[in-house]
């Protein structure tokens, strides 16, 4: 890339940051450490969901209260920007994501991730508009991420005024999205059809794939699943040494709730594989969510390193990652050839 196209790209601009790199949330995969260290090599930490947690809490403010701590400590080991998870639907935002939202503008977080469970419908595309309301008027910094992307989705969250859209591939990990559509595919599609900067997500994990996404019209990556088996993030040992030994072939695709999952393999995986299929694909979708426990089971898999009781879901990006490094060592490979 010239380097005169690097100073003008919009998303690092937006950010504040020195690459365009975006770290993926990963629900329970986060904590200040990880995070501050993404942040320190030039690129934007988020704080997901769980960041930082080790056990569910029902309790809202319980909740709160303990990203205000995960945002504390990450202020204290970086002054670089990073950003907090927000859960948004299309309709009315739950008590947990309104107390978090108090937290981050308590806190002067620069930039949040919007997670969206919307966009499977015209009236569930885009996000809660009186959330994206408060954080403008915050002056704070929206990406948008939504479980089921498509044109008319983006299409929406770009007129509600978020600053930057992720378009999500099908070789992601974690939640997939119902359209099967890849992620080489997704990319052209989504940018030709909105004028804010976008992001690719799913398969993202060397300089080769950073490289086709900004020549399919991303000027961003968002990555995940590369950034686990490196040394500060959370994920168990064992589990990033599984990663690391491991190819897109030792993937196990099956139905969930709301659509698909993938993992490699471990004692929990081999029944939703047989789940999937045995039985028909509404009752498939129903038993294994209950059995994967919402993601819980991510958290007994890959926090906790349990490859009996849990599961381990990653993007087909793993075939790319050879060792373990430091997260500092991945976003300099990824961002090889980008010269800010």
């Amino acid at each position: 890339m010239k380097s005169e196209e690097n100073r003008m790209n919009r998303i690092a601009s937006i950010l504040g940051i020195k690459y365009p790199f975006i770290q993926g949330a990963m629900s329970w995969l986060t904590d200040a450490k990880f995070v501050a260290a993404v942040s320190n090599a030039g690129s934007l930490g988020i704080l997901g969901p769980n960041a930082g947690a080790h056990t569910v809490t029902t309790s809202a403010d319980e909740t709160a209260e303990r990203m205000r701590d995960q945002i504390k400590q990450t202020q204290a080991l970086t002054d670089k920007p990073f950003a907090v998870t927000l859960i948004v639907a299309g309709g009315e935002t739950s008590i947990f994501t309104k107390k978090i939202l108090d937290v981050v503008i308590e806190e002067h977080v620069p930039a949040v991730l919007l997670n969206s469970l919307g966009g499977v419908s015209s009236a569930t595309y885009g996000v809660d508009p009186a959330t994206m309301k408060t954080l403008k008027a915050h002056g704070i910094k929206t990406i948008v991420r939504s479980l089921q992307p498509s044109i008319e989705d983006a299409q929406a969250v770009e007129a509600q005024g978020a600053d930057i859209y992720v378009a999500t591939g099908f070789d992601e990990g974690g939640t997939m999205p119902g359209g099967e559509i890849g992620s080489f595919a997704i990319m052209p599609m989504i940018a030709d059809a909105i004028a804010i900067p976008v992001a690719l997500a799913g398969g993202i994990a060397d300089a080769r794939t950073v490289n086709a996404a900004f020549a399919l019209g991303a000027e961003g990556v968002y990555v995940g699943s590369r950034l686990i088996p490196t040394t500060e993030n959370p994920a168990a040992e064992n589990v990033k040494q599984l990663i690391v030994d491991s190819t897109a072939e030792d993937l196990t695709l099956f139905r969930t709730l709301p659509d698909y999952y993938r993992s490699l393999p471990t004692k929990l995986v081999d029944q939703l594989a047989e789940n999937d299929r045995t039985l028909p694909a509404v009752e498939a979708k129903k038993a294994n969510a209950k059995l994967m426990g919402g993601t819980s089971g991510m958290r007994i898999g890959m926090l906790d390193g349990d490859l009996e009781h849990g599961y381990v879901s990653v993007g087909t990006g793993i075939s790319m990652v050879h060792s373990i490094q430091s997260v500092q060592a991945v976003v300099d490979e990824l961002m090889a050839d980008y010269r800010g």
